[in-house]
């Protein structure tokens, strides 16, 4: 028998939607998994695979591939409004679960999601797939390492002219991934969040969001959530005593860069602000992997099977990210009435 950390782990995949599409291409080019089944209840999402793989089973039940004893992992990525319950049907059958963001779209399912794998022992791995990028893990050794000095504040934009969504909003839709990013990097989750937003193109359907979210620390994050935006935007600054970072994953190449840039401390006995002096150094970018994110956080699921580890963005992970996103609708729905994030 090949050793553990080799052998094939059987997959099947729920939702052939545009990004459910990419995960199932995916997982079928990685070496050590074997997709066997794809389910998605619109037939003409079923057919490229036809024609790509014969070999695999195509139906519209997500049932028959949930009964499948023989299929260790299931990929949900539906829409958002089933992601709960179809990752709690998968953990009732034994299956290890990997969930796209979100986890659920309100606490309640998010927790009892989180409650059942604990309480069966079943892996669930929640589908924050900025958690896996190169750059985002190159920044947070940074941060870690004491590079950037006390980091200060975060913000972040994610917008474009995209796909309009109706079973979610773009806080529930674009906020799952700048959420995580924060809580990844800044390593504590907030206290109080204050949410503004517009619904412009259908009512009750919130097109265009702020977020300002406040840390216990001191630091604080600002994210701009929109799908009704001139410009394709995927960028995060990141502003420390020491040095300041930007992610702009829109950059075909330097999509990290590191800025020598900054405040210097006040000279001793000066005893004013004109003490202050702004420093100007040098630009790094740092070399980073040329791999695809979502190719490593497939090649971690499948290595999370075979270990048992936890995963990155674990269910834990997931629920608070839930919490942060659930707290921040209350503040929108309140016209940006500041609103508390309930404790892990």
């Amino acid at each position: 028998m090949p050793p553990e950390s080799a052998r094939t782990v059987r997959i099947g995949c729920v939702g052939l939607g545009p990004w459910g599409s990419n995960i199932a291409r995916t997982l079928l080019e990685i070496e050590g998994a074997e997709v066997v089944a794809l389910c998605d209840q619109r037939p003409e999402r079923l057919t490229p695979f036809r024609r790509r793989a014969p070999q695999l089973r195509l139906t519209g039940e997500a049932e028959t591939l949930l009964d499948d004893r023989t299929i260790e992992g299931i990929v949900i990525a539906s829409h958002a409004g089933a992601h709960a319950s179809l990752a709690q049907a998968a953990l009732n059958r034994g299956k290890a679960v990997f969930v796209e963001k979100p986890l659920a779209l309100n606490l309640s399912d998010a927790e009892a999601t989180v409650e059942l794998a604990e309480r069966t022992g079943r892996l669930l791995m929640v589908g924050h797939l900025m958690l896996y990028h190169p750059a985002i893990e190159r920044l947070r050794t940074l941060v870690r390492a004491g590079e950037l000095g006390e980091i200060l504040y975060l913000y972040s934009q994610r917008v474009n002219l995209g796909t309009i969504r109706t079973d979610e909003n773009a806080l529930w839709c674009f906020g799952p991934h700048d959420v995580s990013m924060a809580l990844h990097l800044l390593g504590e989750s907030p206290v109080r969040v204050q949410a503004f937003g517009h619904s412009f193109l259908r009512d009750g359907v919130v097109d265009v969001v702020f977020v300002w979210l406040s840390f216990a620390s001191g630091r604080m994050a600002q994210l701009h959530l929109s799908w009704l935006d001139p410009n394709k935007i995927r960028r995060l600054t990141l502003v420390g005593r020491r040095k300041m970072a930007v992610f702009d994953d829109m950059e075909p190449a330097e999509k990290l860069r590191i800025y020598d840039k900054g405040v210097s401390e006040p000279i001793p006995g000066a005893g004013t602000v004109d003490a202050l002096t702004l420093r100007f150094g040098e630009i790094q970018a740092p070399r980073l992997p040329a791999v695809e994110p979502l190719r490593i956080e497939c090649a971690h699921f499948l290595g999370c099977i075979r270990s048992g580890q936890t995963p990155r963005s674990g269910g834990q992970e997931g629920l608070q990210v839930i919490r942060v996103l659930e707290a921040a609708q209350r503040s929108l729905d309140r016209a940006g009435a500041e609103e508390a994030i309930a404790a892990a």
